[in-house]
């Protein structure tokens, strides 16, 4: 189905952190540039919000990750890691993501999920059908749910051009910097959107 992307679209654009970033560690043993992510998502229309969940160990090494997202303009909603009995670690973000989305439905045209994950398949579907909103996805199509793939009104494959989202990719383009119109500073360096640690190998996708 072909869909409209006009300039005057407002767009909400909520980030599975973790999600993207063991997609691009396990298919090409790199980091994601999220500037690059979100730039491509918004397509130029107009931006309204773009967050990004987050975990927080215990050891707080990946807050510098957070303020580069920060300095961005991409918002963080921070939750920290569990330890549980035995050593086991849980983090996940997948309600509170779906509850922002929905609640800030009445005010966007369009709400892109950066994520391969099927869970999130009633969420497109409520919001497409229940709140009208054109839903559009953003991930890694070889690690993608094949079901999210069907749900959406348009998905971008960050596979058939990987080179474009990933810091110190082969071929890559590291070091560039990008634009995201809208966004407070206008710019956005790849060590700005670098995760920079392996923190979140120690939670759950």
């Amino acid at each position: 189905m072909a869909i409209i992307k006009h300039k005057s679209q407002r767009v909400g654009i909520f980030i599975d952190t973790q999600n993207l970033y063991h997609s691009a560690k396990n298919l090409y043993k790199s980091k994601v540039n999220f500037g690059a992510v979100v730039k491509e998502a918004l397509a130029g229309r107009v931006l309204i919000r773009a967050v990004a969940y987050v975990i927080r160990t215990e050891s707080e090494e990946e807050k510098s990750f957070f303020e580069a997202l920060n300095k961005s303009g991409i918002e963080t909603k921070v939750k920290d890691i569990r330890v549980f009995a035995g050593g086991a670690k849980k983090a996940d973000w997948d309600i509170g993501m779906a509850i922002d989305a929905i609640a800030m439905s009445e005010k966007l045209d369009t709400i892109v999920l950066a994520t391969g994950d099927g869970d999130f398949v009633p969420l497109v579907e409520y919001l497409k059908y229940t709140q009208g909103c054109q839903v559009e996805v953003i991930a890694f199509g070889k690690s993608a749910s094949g079901q999210l793939r069907e749900a959406t009104d348009d998905f971008i494959d960050i596979c058939d051009n990987p080179r474009n989202f990933l810091i110190g990719y082969r071929g890559g383009t590291g070091g560039v910097r990008s634009y995201i119109p809208g966004f407070a500073g206008g710019k956005v360096e790849d060590e700005g959107v670098d995760v920079g640690k392996e923190v979140y190998d120690d939670a759950e996708e």
